[in-house]
């Protein structure tokens, strides 16, 4: 539910997705270089507490971030833990996201729905950890085990 953006990329990235998620009534919650550039009814200053909230709504944060280390240290920050993407055409960047993003499935190019135990192939979903030991009590091999998924994309969305 947090867009960051890097720099190079805010003046043509911001105004269309502002314009875009806007047909649905979306609320962006913008930092100062965002709201310059997706000015609206639909967009409202941002606070410390916009950037590591769920708003389990119609509301999405957005950030420009200067760099990746920039960006990385928001999701170490504010992350979940859960579900962390990059959308980008470098290979270099994606495989460094990757490795230095910690979360239950980092995606490349695609939708985050697809952290799903459905479409990861492990059955219905019965429940949700955002942390490594999840047991509590007697645990045997399994319970001791944690899994971390990877999923590349070309822009797909589930």
């Amino acid at each position: 539910e947090c867009v960051l953006v890097d720099r190079t990329m805010a003046d043509q990235f911001i105004p269309a997705l502002a314009e875009r998620v806007a047909q649905d009534n979306v609320t962006i919650h913008a930092d100062t270089h965002a709201m310059k550039l997706a000015a609206g009814p639909h967009v409202v200053p941002a606070t410390e507490a916009d950037w590591g909230h769920e708003y389990l709504s119609l509301d999405l944060a957005v950030r420009v971030v200067a760099d990746m280390e920039e960006a990385i240290r928001h999701v170490d920050a504010h992350g979940t833990r859960h579900t962390e993407a990059i959308l980008t055409t470098s290979d270099t960047r994606a495989a460094e996201f990757t490795r230095r993003v910690d979360a239950s499935c980092v995606i490349t190019n695609a939708s985050t729905r697809f952290n799903d135990g459905f479409q990861l192939g492990l059955g219905a979903e019965i429940g949700i950890s955002t942390t490594k030991i999840h047991a509590f009590g007697p645990m045997g091999l399994e319970e001791l085990t944690t899994q971390r998924f990877i999923v590349e994309g070309t822009g797909q969305t589930r």
